[in-house]
């Protein structure tokens, strides 16, 4: 048997030469834009120009006419982006919005959804390719026939893929729309090699999508931790914990406005994303270290506070002082009349020695709430009170202890020194709590921030005593938001919030003293953040000045 060996003619040597180099110049174009399109979504952070990204990419790669996004929300399947180049469509991301209803992923006897395509590609986890919707019998295409029918518009081949991340979980459907012929520009089928570089796509894609997402949820988690901080202070003191909330509203606040200062030193201070962002974090945890300082110190609205407010006992001594007068002024008239004598002024005498006693609790008890300034005098009086004596359980003692004298005599405010240093020592401790914490390179300012709301520019302050010059302007911007919250603060335990012209007062006398930083504290009077802080925070009454 003999094999006649049949050659090919030239033209169809020609023909075939040719497409075969059109098929290829195709794939090697394809591959181009796959590497793009990949380079371009690991560089995207923004989720909205990101699916938008995908779609467009996807749409390229395919030589698709239209496109849809879709992502899943819980048990149903939410249109994120659609796009359409013959009917001019583009909604969603940066285009208009979409009011289009998710799809139910479950129909209401919970049975899977397998007659819309998209949610038959999800629960397959498969890639739907159709060639022809009119003629898919095993989908629902009605709302399609009829859109068409509206727009005047023929939907005819469908590429439907999962977006499936590493945990095998499918997070999104990529569905293109009508594939065009390069040449002829007519609707054809997505062919095998497009179908690939689609589904090559589409996992890029789903990668990208879920990096994204996990950052996200790893930053929201660390917000969601920060915020617990301040709310565990919150519930440990309601005095602080309205601070805590209430200055990252007021650091932003200022550094917006020597953000739009385009004069002075502060002209050339810009803020991006990330320094706003960074701010914020480091306003939440500003008091961290407040966590660990003892409440009795914290809330203490009178000099005599530890656990509990020490006056009602001092109360109680004087009472007994009262009394143990009254039963010796009884004890003397019963005496007399037994005697038949009537001594003189005795009813005076023990009147005065009441009031006495009545005066002298007065004055420890104005002395005990720290409203005023302690004079010399004031001093000099309750040490004398010492000198009063009452009996418990006929042992005798001062009326007042040394302790009690100390704490009565504290200058000014309620707190003593050693409890001052108690307080001022919560710096020492958020530093060294957020000192321990490993942050990323876009947070590694948060300690300075945070840490330097009780310095000084003249180098008075503390914990280090640093001057302007070496401290940033975010960190200065924290410690003029710290203390306008303090002034005007109306829930602290041992005073009232100060109207904003008191707060402004004491505010422009701390910039002539050096405490705050000068170009700061015009920028927070220019720009008027003082007023948008106490439309929002602050009570009617307090706002006095425009």
């Amino acid at each position: 048997m003999t094999t006649q060996k049949i050659s090919p003619q030239p033209d169809q040597v020609s023909t075939i030469g040719n497409e075969f180099s059109s098929d290829l110049q195709k794939i090697i174009s394809q591959v181009e834009k796959l590497t793009d399109i990949g380079i371009a979504l690991s560089s995207e952070k923004d989720t909205t120009r990101l699916l938008e990204k995908i779609l467009v990419g996807a749409k390229s790669i395919t030589n698709a006419d239209g496109g849809t996004i879709y992502r899943v929300d819980g048990n149903t399947i939410k249109i994120e982006i659609i796009r359409s180049d013959s009917l001019g469509i583009f909604l969603g991301g940066g285009g208009n919005a979409i009011n289009i209803p998710n799809i139910p992923l479950y129909e209401e006897n919970g049975e899977p959804n397998l007659k819309n395509v998209v949610c038959y590609s999800y629960h397959n986890n498969k890639t739907i390719n159709i060639e022809d919707a009119y003629n898919a019998a095993h989908f629902d295409f009605a709302g399609t026939k009829a859109f068409d029918k509206k727009n005047n518009y023929r939907s005819k081949s469908f590429l439907s893929i999962p977006l499936t991340n590493h945990q095998g979980e499918i997070i999104g459907i990529l569905q293109l729309i009508n594939a065009l012929d390069p040449a002829t520009k007519e609707i054809t089928t997505f062919d095998s090699v497009s179908q690939r570089f689609a589904e090559a796509l589409a996992s890029q894609a789903a990668t990208v999508l879920t990096k994204q997402q996990l950052i996200t949820d790893l930053e929201n988690m660390f917000e969601s931790l920060i915020k617990l901080i301040a709310t565990a202070v919150d519930e440990k003191s309601p005095y602080t914990g309205g601070h805590c909330r209430r200055v990252p509203e007021l650091a932003t606040m200022l550094t917006e406005a020597a953000h739009e200062t385009n004069h002075g030193y502060l002209r050339d201070f810009k803020l991006t994303e990330a320094d706003r962002y960074e701010l914020n974090i480091a306003s939440w945890l500003h008091d961290c270290g407040k966590i660990v300082t003892p409440t009795h110190v914290i809330d203490k609205a009178t000099k005599l506070e530890t656990i509990f407010d020490r006056i009602h006992l001092l109360e109680t001594r004087f009472e007994v002082l009262k009394r143990d007068r009254e039963i010796a002024f009884l004890k003397q008239q019963l005496a007399d009349l037994q005697e038949h004598r009537t001594p003189p002024l005795a009813e005076q005498s023990y009147q005065a020695d009441i009031a006495q006693l009545d005066d002298d609790f007065a004055f420890i008890r104005l002395c005990n709430t720290g409203g005023e300034a302690m004079s010399n005098d004031d001093i000099v009086r309750l040490k004398s009170l010492q000198q009063k004596r009452w009996s418990l359980n006929n042992v005798d003692m001062p009326v007042l202890s040394d302790e009690e004298i100390y704490n009565l005599s504290i200058f000014r405010g309620t707190l003593t020194s050693e409890e001052r240093e108690i307080i001022n020592n919560h710096i020492n401790l958020t530093i060294s709590m957020l000192e321990a914490i490993k942050f990323p390179k876009h947070l590694q300012n948060v300690v300075e921030y945070a840490g330097g709301h009780h310095e000084r520019m003249d180098g008075k302050g503390y914990p280090k005593g640093l001057f302007r010059e070496e401290m940033s302007i975010p960190a200065r911007a924290m410690a003029i938001a710290d203390v306008f919250e303090a002034l005007t603060a109306k829930d602290r335990p041992y005073k009232s919030g100060k109207t904003l012209s008191e707060a402004l007062f004491i505010l422009g006398k701390m910039k002539e003293e050096g405490h705050i930083d000068p170009d700061l504290h015009d920028a927070f009077v220019e720009k008027k953040i003082y007023k948008r802080y106490a439309e929002k925070f602050l009570d009617d009454f307090q706002i006095d000045i425009d």
